[in-house]
């Protein structure tokens, strides 16, 4: 499939000339000389362009086809329909006709994923972003990328914000994973939902944490939320329990009373979960076969899925068979949350782009085993029980990594899906880290 034609490469360094034009122009005026944040703005946004040019490159070149190409082929067919009428296609990115209406079925038939709605709703993003890029794959790609930035950024701002000594390492963990600036880059769900995780992150940090309500904040916040429920409501249901914990226990960091505040943890932590089991049953049907009642068979079925679709047997992992039950998902978890986070090992790697996991991995894994040896399970604790923002960022780690590691199959696939887990990962490791050491010391020379 020829998604990449010679219109990308001469509108291509155009786009480009003009994203960083603006991008310094938004560095000059929010972050001046001085400014903590500064050095990492235009570096942040560099790799996140970059990621998009690569990641439509290798889809091109090497795999010469796939998720991206067909999300952007949808996107030309629905702004086909702009040129019949602005009002059609408004109404058709909207999804407001049936598929099978008279006056859009033209259009409808061939997009594939058009009752689709989490797949869609990249076809729609994708083709308004077309309008302003003439439908070119690259340009569109940058300006995903750029979407995408937009949130980082901001999830960067609401955790360097609590830290400002820790700034370099919290940008390092947030800005500069490759998988997180490679695989949610491109014309993917993945750069939707970064965008939104970014922004539903820095929304609740300062309206529920701050108290400081900006309206560009909340409107921001609310498509994040949005977007992720239609595009990946499992995110959204990994998130939500953090979230609230993290509310709550941000405030009852201010109870003076240690055992008081053990206490109440517990009892928010137990009412957060009985809360949780209550919603997926009050609202099974909308939830749909993420339900809790569904939930293990449709993990079954999507890791079966992309085993057999997948077509790639030297990538594929499996953590085992198990009963398509909570129960039997349970027993799988620490397997499935290792697979997550250290897996593929360096051994299991058989492609390039399966050893570059690998190694990414391979480094997840060394710094979790160098503060489990030098600080010790007891400090680890004390780190994690003291600060709100670390519990907040291993209990979405924790609940994301074994969903995604035990419906996945292919460590390919797996590369792609874990990357909202990664940067709060990171920082769990980062915060934990330097609550015993200078700042100034780099994380790769942990000594007793």
């Amino acid at each position: 499939m020829q998604f990449i034609t010679w219109a990308d490469y001469v509108l291509l360094p155009i786009y480009l000339a003009i994203i960083f034009a603006i991008a310094k122009s938004v560095k000059n005026s929010l972050y001046p000389e001085g400014h903590p944040w500064r050095p990492y703005f235009m570096p942040g946004l560099a790799v996140k362009v970059a990621g998009a040019i690569f990641i439509g490159l290798l889809y091109q070149y090497y795999y010469k086809g796939g998720d991206t190409a067909n999300y952007f082929v949808q996107s030309r067919v629905l702004n086909e329909a702009f040129l019949d009428s602005p009002f059609k296609w408004l109404q058709l990115v909207f999804h407001i006709p049936a598929s099978y209406d008279g006056w859009v079925i033209d259009y409808t038939s061939r997009i594939e994923w058009y009752d689709a709605v989490n797949n869609y709703a990249v076809v729609a993003i994708a083709g308004v972003v077309g309008i302003f890029t003439f439908n070119t794959f690259l340009p569109s790609s940058l300006l995903f990328a750029v979407i995408s930035f937009t949130g980082i950024w901001a999830m960067f701002r609401a955790f360097s914000s609590q830290y400002p000594a820790l700034i370099k390492h919290i940008a390092l963990v947030i800005l500069f994973i490759p998988s997180t600036f490679i695989w949610g880059s491109g014309i993917f769900k993945d750069t939707i939902c970064m965008f939104g995780m970014g922004w539903m992150i820095y929304g609740t940090f300062r309206l529920l944490i701050q108290r400081r309500i900006q309206p560009i904040s909340i409107a921001m916040t609310v498509i994040g939320f949005y977007l992720v429920a239609v595009i990946k409501i499992y995110i959204l249901i990994s998130f939500l329990p953090a979230l609230g914990l993290w509310i709550l226990f941000s405030y009852s960091q201010k109870i003076k009373l240690s055992f008081v505040r053990i206490i109440m943890k517990v009892g928010l932590f137990a009412g957060s979960a009985a809360l949780f089991v209550s919603f997926s049953s009050t609202f099974s049907s909308e939830l749909g076969r993420y339900s809790l009642e569904n939930l293990a068979t449709t993990a079954t079925v999507t890791r079966d899925y992309i085993y057999i679709s997948s077509g790639d047997e030297g990538s594929a992992y499996n953590l085992g068979e198990f009963d398509p039950s909570i129960t039997g998902m349970l027993k799988q978890f620490l397997p499935a949350v290792n697979v997550t986070l250290f897996r593929p090992y360096i051994w299991e790697s058989r492609k390039p782009i399966v050893l570059f996991n690998a190694l990414e991995a391979f480094l997840f894994l060394f710094f979790t085993l160098k503060l489990l040896v030098t600080l010790g399970p007891g400090k680890i604790w004390v780190a994690i029980n003291k600060d709100p923002n670390i519990q907040f960022c291993l209990i979405f780690t924790l609940v994301f990594a074994f969903a995604v590691g035990i419906s996945s199959a292919n460590f390919g696939t797996l590369s792609r899906y874990r990357i909202p887990c990664l940067p709060l990962y990171g920082l769990a490791l980062v915060l934990i880290y330097y609550q015993y050491n200078d700042p100034a010391k780099p994380f790769l020379r942990i000594r007793r």
